[in-house]
């Protein structure tokens, strides 16, 4: 269990971000159109996991932007975007945006992706959430890179993802 804070109060997470250097789990997500998203679906690009609480925060949907704009126009990389946001959200936000160079998916069936990377935050004001944190694998599907934002209402350091993406 990690521990995160939300504006200075203390919130836990289900358990640790995967280890550097190890396969990453297998997941499924609920994509815009409601069809599944799968890990092995994403093989063959390094992809980014964007995770945060809701495309409805300003910090949440600064993220998104900011990895449309860098990391999605860049040969070989899938932006994967998971949230517990329900994808009919997911789509109205990146019309409305303009956001074309990432996917959303949705932890919203199952939670089992917040679990199986332990980001399902488990106390606190917006438990049952995921906490941000950005994941970097590599086109096997090992982990190159994680960070779970300490203080949850920051932005995560987004040059640090880019300059492993080349």
């Amino acid at each position: 269990m990690a521990q995160i804070k939300l504006k200075g109060n203390p919130l836990h997470t289900s358990g640790d971000l995967p280890a550097v250097g190890t396969k990453a789990p297998d997941f499924t997500l609920v994509g815009v159109n409601l069809g599944e998203i799968k890990l092995a679906d994403l093989r063959g690009h390094k992809v980014v996991l964007n995770v945060f609480t809701s495309l409805d925060t300003s910090v949440c949907a600064a993220s998104i932007r900011r990895f449309n704009k860098e990391a999605g126009e860049r040969d070989g990389v899938k932006v994967l975007c998971v949230s517990m946001d329900l994808p009919f959200a997911a789509v109205r936000f990146c019309t409305a945006e303009g956001l074309d160079n990432v996917v959303t998916g949705s932890d919203f069936r199952d939670g089992a992706f917040g679990r199986a990377y332990g980001l399902r935050i488990e106390d606190g004001p917006i438990r049952g959430l995921l906490a941000r944190a950005v994941i970097l694998l590599d086109a096997q599907g090992k982990v190159m890179y994680t960070e779970l934002v300490a203080e949850h209402s920051q932005e995560p350091n987004y040059d640090a993802v880019l300059a492993l993406l080349g």
